[in-house]
């Protein structure tokens, strides 16, 4: 079976719609990292598609805050900014959604979802040095994490840690990677809705593992329609301007 895997959406509605219309007929099952919501003007119209799409999704840091799950006391106040604004615009039933959201990890069809990290679903998992308990605790040689909004990731082989690159050129649309035998991954699909690896463009995964592949995803999208309605939200203007440059 051939997975969309998304992660760190963050509210905006206009980069996941480009996401699907971009990997449309390619993928049979949803899934999804967590962080469906915070930082973005759309709470609502994204949780909406995303139980549309029937996603297997487990929650992220801003899902708990942003639906008062959790207090935001440990965000930055920006952050906290936005997860008590999304708080606000999220009807009763999304609100609901987001609470009962499953805690990672995951495990699916013989790979893992998390968040963060295996063993704290908020930690940030960087550098080889913070992967390798992941890559260790994993219970499949697959896992798919986001949390870092940066696309690219981790493996394991012959008790080597090694980092994951990857790139799409300005022209294509995504980097397909052979899975190897004898290897333990840690993939990260990057964000849908503000990515920070220098890249604008929305990013997301296809995995086909039977057939021994998964393909990293870069597609573009209207930022700026996303920063109008986040002015008119009156969102923060740090968050409204690092769209532009994937920051």
């Amino acid at each position: 079976m051939r997975y969309l895997i998304l992660s760190d959406i963050h509210a905006n509605a206009t980069a996941l719609d480009a996401a699907l219309e971009a990997a449309k007929g390619r993928w049979e099952k949803a899934l999804c990292l967590g962080d469906v919501v915070g930082y973005g003007p759309d709470p609502n119209e994204v949780v909406d598609r995303i139980r549309e799409l029937g996603a297997v999704t487990i929650r992220g840091n801003h899902d708990k805050a942003g639906s008062g799950l959790a207090n935001a006391d440990d965000f930055n106040p920006v952050a906290r900014a936005v997860a008590l604004w999304t708080r606000e615009k999220l009807r009763p039933e999304n609100r609901e959604y987001l609470e009962k959201l499953p805690v990672g990890p995951m495990t699916v069809n013989g790979f893992s979802l998390v968040h963060g990290a295996f063993r704290d679903e908020d930690e940030y998992v960087f550098a080889p040095a913070q992967a390798l308990d992941s890559l260790l605790d994993a219970p499949s040689p697959i896992t798919f994490f986001g949390h870092t909004h940066l696309q690219g990731g981790f493996t394991l082989r012959d008790n080597k840690v090694g980092v994951l690159h990857f790139k799409p050129a300005s022209d294509g649309s995504f980097t397909a990677l052979p899975v190897e035998p004898e290897t333990t991954y840690l993939f990260n699909p990057g964000s849908i809705g503000q990515p920070r690896d220098g890249d604008a463009r929305a990013a997301f995964a296809i995995s086909d593992l039977e057939n021994g592949s998964v393909e990293f995803w870069r597609v573009p999208y209207d930022i700026e329609s996303v920063q109008k309605r986040m002015s008119a939200a009156g969102l923060p203007e740090a968050l409204i301007h690092r769209l532009s440059f994937g920051r």
